[in-house]
């Protein structure tokens, strides 16, 4: 079975957005903790955002005042907060795409012994983890729910790029930029996005994380572009290759379910 991208009209222009520089450093703030894992004080996180110290503490003290960041007054360090945890619970009790994809993740994990991700699809920069089920296998993959990754790596970039009305020289340039555990050129990368165009589904074995297969069907909407992805990750030759077509269609009707159940109220023009 095979799924063929409807041809893609010329892209438009985006949007223009008027930079608001103190929503730019809350967000940066707010990502830098998060990343870090550890609290920081004023200096450290000025000087890793190059802020200047006093715009910095008046960031983080409205940051704490809605309490999306948490102060320690005994070592004046910065943590996220628990407001942060009312938004992102928010967003899951929102995230229509992450209700209807769990069951099928849970299904598939289950069945097939793999780690199963729903995966929102946001440009060539960025994807999401939005929902997640992991095997009962002694196999552990480092990824979790809010799990940010490049918009063009392992299986769901090859569908990125396929279904991407981006041109093919900004794709070139972001690949670039991609960090691989075993490396593969921009040719041979091409040519495997071009395999996933035809095929509906794309498969990389062992290219992002060695030892590992990652198999991504697309989610597409009404008007056939990509917004989320269905992804199963387990150890290589794993399975047989009967094996793993008989997954792949079983992904492929779950993500046909998945689309209806989001998208099947939209206009296609």
């Amino acid at each position: 079975m095979t799924a063929t991208p409807s041809p893609q009209p010329s892209a438009k222009s985006p949007p223009r957005i008027r930079p608001v520089p103190a929503v730019t450093r809350a967000v940066a703030i707010l990502r830098l903790l998060g990343k870090t894992k550890e609290p920081m004080n004023v200096k450290s996180i000025s000087d890793a955002l190059d802020l200047v110290p006093s715009t910095c503490l008046h960031i983080l003290r409205a940051l704490t005042a809605e309490k999306l960041l948490a102060f320690d007054s005994a070592s004046k360090r910065y943590r996220l907060g628990t407001g942060m945890l009312v938004l992102a619970r928010s967003v899951m009790e929102t995230n229509s795409f992450a209700q209807v994809v769990q069951p099928a993740l849970d299904l598939i994990s289950k069945k097939w012994g793999v780690t199963a991700i729903g995966v929102e699809v946001v440009d060539l920069h960025h994807m999401v983890v939005t929902a997640i089920s992991r095997s009962e296998l002694p196999f552990r993959l480092h990824v979790d729910v809010g799990s940010r990754f490049p918009g063009l790596i392992s299986a769901t970039g090859r569908l990125v790029a396929a279904y991407s009305q981006d041109s093919p020289k900004e794709i070139a340039q972001q690949f670039k930029s991609l960090r691989w555990q075993q490396p593969i050129t921009l040719a041979a990368w091409q040519k495997e996005v071009e395999q996933a165009r035809i095929n509906g589904y794309s498969l990389d074995n062992g290219s992002y994380i060695a030892g590992v297969a990652l198999i991504a069907v697309p989610v597409l909407n009404a008007k056939q572009h990509i917004t989320h992805t269905i992804v199963t990750a387990g150890i290589a030759n794993q399975l047989s290759q009967e094996q793993t077509n008989t997954m792949v269609q079983e992904l492929m009707t779950h993500a046909r379910y998945t689309s209806d159940q989001l998208y099947s109220g939209e206009q296609t023009a």
